[in-house]
């Protein structure tokens, strides 16, 4: 019988807030935004964007992993870590909001662990602050040793690893490096590091009934840090054999997950997941240091055993592997004041919170729209036309979305888009500049923000923020400039969703056109008419996304799908933005001003 587990908590859905509580109250040094609970950022108590002269290091994730993300927040590593709902990656909203907070000229390193939800929500909040004129650089973590390589692009979780590339960009940070040698320093500790867990239970969410997945007996190997199953369960065995088949497939030749050798250098680390006595954790470095010493003929020059990063009361530990160097040594070994590497709590105490960081005022023209509606010029009519009759060709296929979907996904394509371009059409009514076309784009991604949800959703965000900030200060966009807005809105979303051309997306069909408009800005560039190039590039993009029913996938829900089904229909992703793409360059070209 499944029983809800004993847990010391008021409200299950306050626990984040009431942790963050708890926390601030212990450390001084720490403090949180006045927007709290709604934003949940901590941050150093010390430092205000207009005074610091250094990188700032954000980082965060969903909660449950204590002390991570907040316990590393201090002089010396984090200068704000952003904490998500448990196990529930933190909202764009916060990510701005500590990015705002502690962000001064030198500008911030996001170091993100490799989960979808966290490099997206961290990658739009990047892409916003970019367009507001922070200097803002990401690393993302992938330091799982478990699993084989996978198919696709979700690549290696990030795990415990991730605290000493904390350590390190922090110690790089507070040493006066620019943004760049921070993000180098923080990635070559990225690329050094591996990691893989063990656990003897499953953990169990606030108010949630405890799993039985683990009997009495066993153990899984190869787990995560949210409470997913691991790679392979097997009966408990003692801790050094335990130790043994750990590290062996950390150090594995064939799968080389690190760039460690026999006669390397090392930093190892022995992580509790929750519910570990310190005890067992002691035990297992015991018999992990001979073992590297004697077995695979490495030096270990630091050990780190405790609690770092954590899976609410998981019973287990996992360990980490880092190749050594004295740069990084340098950086393990400096000073700081972050609570949980540990430290000892000391200083004056500040006030508990400070209020959250405003955005930086926004162009008059979206305010000027609402309380004076403008005359719209001719590109302006345009514009307004593209928009309304591509929004319209999404709801028109909308159960013809949903039919694709629901043999390739989840079956909710359609549905998602749907609401996202009701969204717009009702939004432009009232609040889009059409006379400014940045701020247009701008104004479509907020709606689509607010309304799609989901991973399509926020990655139309992405592409519409960096389409943003390569049109905006241009008034009158020409051809080549919004030719320029969509390979930007492009890198933006293969940068942050990991996808390319071939791997079954929506940019199956933008990249062809976008090389279409490419191939284009000759003609483009010599004033000839530009509109054929456009229609061109829609006709490239019909073409790309009904090549993708040809395709194997590697992002997304489809990768689940076999192959046979996924030979049965397109991409649905790609057929939406053939789609209104294709019912914009149409539209332009049927709205076009006579020539004189």
């Amino acid at each position: 019988m499944s029983l809800h587990a004993k847990k010391l908590i008021n409200d299950p859905n306050a626990v984040v807030t009431e942790f963050i509580e708890g926390l601030v109250e212990t450390y001084p040094g720490l403090q949180y935004l006045d927007g709290f609970p709604q934003i949940k950022v901590v941050l150093r108590a010390d430092i205000s964007p207009e005074t610091y002269r250094k990188v700032a290091v954000i980082s965060g994730g969903g909660s449950g992993h204590e002390p991570a993300h907040a316990g590393y927040v201090g002089e010396g590593m984090l200068t704000a870590a952003i904490c998500g709902d448990v196990f529930t990656s933190p909202p764009v909203d916060s990510i701005l909001a500590g990015i705002r907070a502690v962000t001064g000229p030198k500008g911030c390193l996001l170091i993100v662990k490799n989960y979808t939800g966290d490099r997206l929500n961290f990658g739009l909040a990047a892409e916003q602050a970019k367009s507001e004129g922070y200097e803002v650089e990401m690393v993302i973590v992938g330091d799982d040793c478990a699993l084989p390589p996978p198919r696709g692009i979700a690549g290696r979780r990030g795990l415990a690893g991730t605290i000493l590339v904390h350590k390190i960009a922090g110690a790089a940070a507070d040493a006066g490096l620019s943004l760049s040698e921070v993000a180098a320093e923080a990635k070559h500790a990225s690329e050094m590091v591996g990691t893989m867990g063990v656990a003897l239970s499953v953990c169990t969410l606030p108010g949630e009934v405890t799993s039985d997945r683990l009997g009495p007996g066993l153990m899984e190997l190869g787990l995560g840090i949210h409470g997913e199953p691991g790679a392979a369960i097997a009966d408990l065995q003692p801790v050094d054999i335990v130790v043994s088949h750990v590290l062996k497939q950390i150090l594995s030749s064939e799968t080389q997950y690190v760039p460690i050798k026999r006669g390397s250098r090392v930093v190892l680390m022995i992580n509790g997941l929750g519910a570990t006595p310190l005890m067992e954790l002691m035990i297992a470095s015991g018999k992990a240091v001979p073992q590297l010493q004697l077995e695979h003929g490495l030096a270990v020059d630091r050990v780190y055993t405790g609690c770092f990063m954590t899976a609410l009361d998981m019973a287990g530990f996992s360990i980490t592997l880092m190749k050594a160097d004295p740069a990084i040594l340098l950086r393990l070994d400096a000073p700081t004041k972050a609570p949980s590497w540990p430290v000892g709590a000391e200083g004056h105490r500040p006030p508990a919170k400070i209020p959250v960081p405003v955005p930086p005022s926004r162009s008059k023209t979206n305010r000027e729209v609402l309380n004076h509606p403008q005359e719209l010029n001719e590109q302006g009519r345009i514009l307004e036309f593209a928009v309304d009759v591509a929004a319209k060709a999404i709801i028109c296929i909308r159960d013809q979305l949903n039919d694709w979907d629901s043999k390739v996904g989840d079956g909710d394509c359609g549905s998602t888009m749907y609401r996202g371009a009701v969204a717009i059409l009702e939004d432009m009514k009232k609040c889009y500049p059409f006379n400014d076309p940045a701020e247009t784009v701008n104004e479509i991604g907020a709606s689509i923000g607010r309304s799609m949800g989901g991973t399509s959703g926020i990655l139309y965000v992405i592409f519409c923020k960096a389409a943003y900030a390569s049109l905006n200060g241009n008034p009158v966009i020409a051809a080549e400039q919004w030719a320029n807005a969509l390979e930007a809105g492009i890198a933006a979303v293969s940068k942050y969703g990991g996808a390319s051309a071939g791997y079954r997306t929506m940019l199956d069909a933008l990249i062809p056109a976008s090389s279409v408009l490419k191939e284009a800005r000759q003609t483009l560039n010599a004033g000839d008419d530009p509109l054929t190039a456009f229609l061109l590039s829609s006709e490239a993009a019909e073409k790309g996304a009904e090549s993708t029913q040809h395709m194997p996938a590697q992002a997304g829900r489809s990768t689940y799908v076999s192959t046979e089904m996924l030979a049965s229909v397109p991409d649905p992703g790609a057929m939406a933005a053939c789609h209104w793409y294709k019912a914009a360059a149409v539209a332009i070209a049927g709205k076009r001003p006579e020539k004189s």
